[in-house]
């Protein structure tokens, strides 16, 4: 009986440990693995470039992330830097984005399925918050002034909004993954492709379908660059 229960105990113990390597990314196992965008190999993340073929470039990119970006009709441009821009990220779990936001401007509600966000407020004030998940859905806020510091934690609604009518503002935020994707919550619920069944979508939102139909009829434009 005893050994039967040291069993079980640590056949928990295994699955707890494997669900947390396989809610965030990999750890690397060597010092980098640069993507090699040319290997036919699919993995999850990128084959590595061989190491003697690794230059300073492939840590490297002119973002011009000092220049101020052209915002969108929601008044925010997020200009993120990944794996995708800069191949020597691969395997070490971390990203960046600049994000402007015109006056009145939103970066709207939306998760980062595999990363948790850090931001900091360089110009500007902004009011920010995010949801906690069902069943509590606890909506936590704050309004953040220049060298203000907020966290959203993996996978939670969140939004950053500028409450200033005059002037910009801008913020520089951290994630915790090569690769760390972005849902906007309104582009997906009613700009998907093709669109979710205005029957469904009525039904959930409690609104009559003609008031989805015109939703969906909206031309729902990506912040994300």
């Amino acid at each position: 009986m005893a050994s039967s229960s040291f069993f079980l105990v640590l056949a928990a113990f295994l699955a707890l440990v494997s669900w947390q390597a396989i809610a965030s990314d990999p750890i690397p196992l060597q010092d980098f693995c640069v993507v090699d965008k040319n290997s036919p190999v699919l993995v999850n993340g990128f084959a590595c470039k061989n190491p003697m073929d690794v230059n300073a470039d492939d840590f490297f990119k002119a973002a011009n992330l000092d220049k101020p970006r052209v915002t969108n009709k929601v008044g925010s441009n997020v200009t993120l830097i990944n794996v995708m821009q800069i191949g020597g990220l691969n395997t070490l779990g971390i990203s960046l984005a600049r994000i402007d936001y015109a006056p009145l401007g939103q970066n709207p509600p939306h998760t980062h399925p595999r990363a948790t966000e850090i931001l900091t407020v360089l110009e500007g004030t902004l009011y920010v918050g995010f949801v906690t998940s069902n069943p509590e859905n606890k909506f936590l806020s704050k309004m953040l002034n220049k060298g203000d510091v907020f966290v959203f934690p993996v996978g939670l609604i969140h939004f950053q909004f500028n409450p200033n009518p005059y002037k910009p503002a801008v913020a520089i935020a951290a994630l915790s993954s090569q690769n760390p994707g972005a849902i906007t919550i309104a582009n997906a619920v009613f700009g998907s492709k093709p669109p979710i069944s205005d029957d469904v979508l009525a039904k959930a939102f409690q609104v009559e379908k003609k008031t989805i139909d015109w939703l969906q009829a909206q031309f729902w434009e990506n912040n994300h660059n």
